[in-house]
This record gives structure tokens, C-alpha cells and sequence, in this order.
């Protein structure tokens, strides 16, 4: 899509959609509950997402890979409900499911028509207040996570690095800690573990709930009290408290494994998600790495031929994390002269700031994005979900797209200077050392 046509796009955006914010109605229950519900009547359906908030960020040494697990584990069935009569259920009334696991969240998302609203409350609510550890469930599903870590992480070498990376960026904070989990903890966790894991963290007053689609706040907030208003609120999660030393100096690691193509991983200390120059930031990915046209690709995959894939991004968290740039380069190709031309791009960014073309593009390509997003329940969920728990304040959807337009030159050249600072960055290699690919 050419510069004018994502321009069109961003100006025939809806100029009243901050009046949507008016639609939107939030509670909270006496548990601590919170409950956000979007009217939505364009279709009979309703999406749900229910965020916990807890990921890999919430674990501690020995426990690490637990709140993956429990991803897992919800879908094991409850007290109430043998093991794959959630799924049945849901499916004899043409809804689906799903769920995710982050560094700061684990999210359960339901899609279904409006006819299943109470008993997809029910389930909710049933697996929340009710869920069963069975010991040969959970050594089942210790052994597909096990599975899952070997298969994406151990038998990729753009994955192992990542990780590593991760873990070397951060000495303090758990942001250095792997989502999935390290093998030797996947394979230890006791019985107890799970249990105070489970009760720490699963508990209303650690829930944001959002329904999105053919109902009424009314009618969702009596179906929440009916449903969710007796599970008691758990003892506030132990906060956080770890914050990651500033980093004084490069740190370097290098790899060897079995492949054909060198790969070369940057991680820059970054911002939160909840920093004003969050808009900032997210252009500025935009302009580096975001499609064909960005900057990164044009230097250095298709004029220089140095890299035949770069890519990378932020990761936004509830604590400053990590932005990182990768690369998977040509087979024998040599690594520091494709590090010195990154760096050449980088420090022209920050130096020379990014032209007005650039940022035009960007902000129209955020603003294609955003509106694709909004135009479903599905994307409305997620949005209305990601400000609402990573940002504080699901207002804040509704001022986005101005937010982003704001956004100047000089407030990408300042994230760019406060970002791409080499002492406070982590550089991992994999050389390869011939033969396959794991």
C-alpha cells in the first residue's frame, strides 16, 4: 500500500471514535472482579478474555515455567467438570477457545454466539473457583510442555538465542527468566508448588475480565455477580519488587551450533508499557523494521545484501523491557561487517533523526493497524484487554490513534537517543558449525 493510500486510511478513520469510550461500562465485584464490558450489536456473537495477571515475570527460582503450565492446566478440567468437558461443551454450542502466555499475563479468550453467554460464565467461573490437579493429569501435561520447550526452543537456534540473550540482558530482574521455563524446573515442580502457584495468583481480585460483542453491561454484570461473585479474593500477589541495575557496559555471547546461516541478536534496556513515550517507541519500531520499506531491510537485506532477514521489536511489559533487532544472514557471511553497518543505521538514527517521509509512513501504517484492529470484537477485546491491564486505563484505547499522530520527529529522535545506547546493550551470535539444523 502506497504513502497516500495508508494516509486515506488514517483520515477516514471514525473522527467520533473517542465517543465510543461512552459505550464501554466497567465494575468491580466485592472479590476484587473487574469486569469491562463493549457493546458491540454488529453480529450475535461475543468475544471474552479473561487477563490473569501473572506470567513468567511473577515466578521465582525452582518455579519457573508455572504460569505457561497453567495455560495448560485450565483446560484439564475442574471439580465439576471432568477433563474435556470444557471443549465439548463449548463446541456443542459453535464456540472456540484459546489462551496465551506472556512475560506479564496469561490471557483466556473465548469466542461464541450470544445464545452461550451464562454457560460460558459458567465454565469460566467453574475452572477459576474449582480447578483440579490431578497427579496423572499433571505429570501428562508436564511431559507436553517438556515436549513444547524441546521442539520450539531447544530444536530452534533462532529461538535458543533469543533466550539466552533474554537471560543475559537481564541479571536481576525475571524478565530474564524464559515464558516456557528452564528444562530442569519443568521437570521439579511439586505438587505444592502448583498448589500455592495456583492460589496466589488465580484468584477474581487478579483478573480483569472483558466482554466484547452482542450484549448488554447490565446483563453480563448480573451474569459476573451469579457467577463469579462467590469465589472469595485471594491475599494480594507479592509484588515485584526487582528492578534491573543500569547496565554499564556491551555484553557479548556467542553460540555454536549445528546450521547453515549466522544469526545476530541486539537487545537495548527499553522503556514500560505504561511510559509516555510509548508511542514514540512503537513508531520508531515501525520505521526500523516494520515491512519491505522500512529502513533496516532497505540498507541492509536488499542494498547491501548483508542479511537476508531482519526484523525485531519491543517487548512492552509492566516493567521496562528489552527492544531487540535480529538477523539471520547470508550463509558465510561475516558477522562484524554486518554488525558495523547495523550500528552505522542506528547511530544515523539518533544523529541525523528520521526523515518526514518516514515518519508519515509509520504513523499511517500504525494508524491501518490499529483500525483493522478495532473493526472486530475480537481486536477490540485484545485492545480494550492490553490497556485496561499492561497500561492502566482502558480510556487510553480511545485517545490512541490521536496519541500516535502527535508523535514528531524529535520525540523519535529522543527514544532512539534514550534506546541505542551501546553500553546498555546485549549482543548474542550463533556462528554456525556446519552440518544441519537442529
Amino acid at each position: 500500500m502506497e504513502i497516500e493510500e495508508l494516509h486515506a486510511v488514517a483520515a477516514s478513520a471514525p473522527r467520533s471514535f473517542a465517543d465510543a469510550a461512552a459505550t464501554v461500562r466497567s465494575t468491580t465485584l466485592a472479590n476484587g472482579l473487574q469486569v469491562i464490558v463493549w457493546p458491540d450489536h454488529n453480529i450475535p456473537n461475543v468475544a471474552l478474555n479473561n487477563w490473569v495477571h501473572v506470567g513468567s515475570r511473577n515466578e521465582g527460582h525452582g518455579t519457573t515455567g508455572l504460569a505457561h503450565f497453567f495455560e495448560h492446566m485450565m483446560f484439564n478440567g475442574s471439580s465439576r467438570h471432568p477433563r474435556g468437558e470444557f471443549d465439548r461443551l463449548m463446541e456443542a454450542q459453535g464456540a472456540s477457545n484459546n489462551a496465551y502466555t506472556s512475560q506479564d499475563v496469561t490471557v483466556y479468550q473465548d469466542w461464541f454466539p450470544r445464545s452461550a453467554l451464562e454457560l460460558v460464565f459458567e465454565l469460566e467461573s467453574d475452572r477459576l473457583a474449582n480447578l483440579a490437579l490431578v497427579p496423572e493429569v499433571v505429570e501428562n501435561e508436564r511431559k507436553v510442555v517438556y515436549s513444547e520447550r524441546r521442539l520450539r526452543i531447544e530444536d530452534s537456534n533462532a529461538a535458543l538465542l533469543e533466550e539466552q540473550v533474554q537471560a543475559t540482558a537481564f541479571l536481576a530482574h525475571p524478565y530474564r527468566i524464559p515464558t516456557i521455563g528452564w528444562p530442569s524446573d519443568i521437570q521439579s515442580w511439586t505438587m505444592a508448588d502448583l498448589q500455592n502457584f495456583f492460589h496466589s495468583y488465580y484468584a477474581p481480585n487478579n483478573c480483569t475480565l472483558i466482554l466484547v460483542g452482542a450484549v448488554d453491561a447490565g446483563q453480563v454484570f448480573a451474569l459476573a455477580q451469579k457467577y463469579f461473585a462467590a469465589a472469595p479474593a485471594g491475599e494480594p500477589p507479592p509484588p515485584v519488587r526487582t528492578r534491573e541495575p543500569e547496565q554499564q557496559g556491551e555484553r557479548r555471547l556467542v553460540l555454536q551450533r549445528p546450521g547453515l546461516n549466522p544469526l545476530v541478536h541486539y537487545a537495548y534496556h527499553a522503556i514500560a508499557a505504561s511510559d509516555p513515550l510509548e508511542p514514540a517507541l512503537n513508531i520508531l519500531q515501525t520505521i526500523l523494521v516494520g515491512g519491505h520499506a522500512s529502513r533496516l531491510n532497505r540498507a541492509l537485506v536488499e542494498e547491501k545484501k548483508l542479511a537476508v532477514a531482519i526484523g525485531g521489536g519491543w517487548s512492552e511489559g509492566f516493567d521496562a523491557n528489552i527492544f531487540v533487532i535480529h538477523a539471520t544472514l547470508p550463509e558465510g557471511a561475516s558477522v562484524p561487517e554486518f554488525e558495523q553497518a547495523l550500528d552505522a543505521e542506528l547511530a544515523a538514527i539518533v544523529k541525523h533523526r528520521v526523515t518526514e517521509q518516514e515518519l508519515r509512513r509509520a504513523k499511517n501504517m500504525a494508524a491501518a493497524d490499529f483500525w483493522r484492529g478495532v473493526s472486530t470484537i475480537d481486536g477490540k477485546a485484545r485492545l480494550l484487554g492490553e490497556y485496561a491491564v499492561m497500561r492502566g486505563d482502558y480510556a487510553l484505547l480511545f485517545a490512541a490513534p490521536e496519541a500516535y499522530e502527535r508523535v514528531t520527529r524529535a520525540d523519535v529522535a529522543r527514544i532512539a537517543r534514550q534506546v541505542f545506547n551501546p553500553d546498555k546493550r546485549t549482543i548474542g551470535v550463533l556462528l554456525p558449525s556446519g552440518g544441519d539444523a537442529q
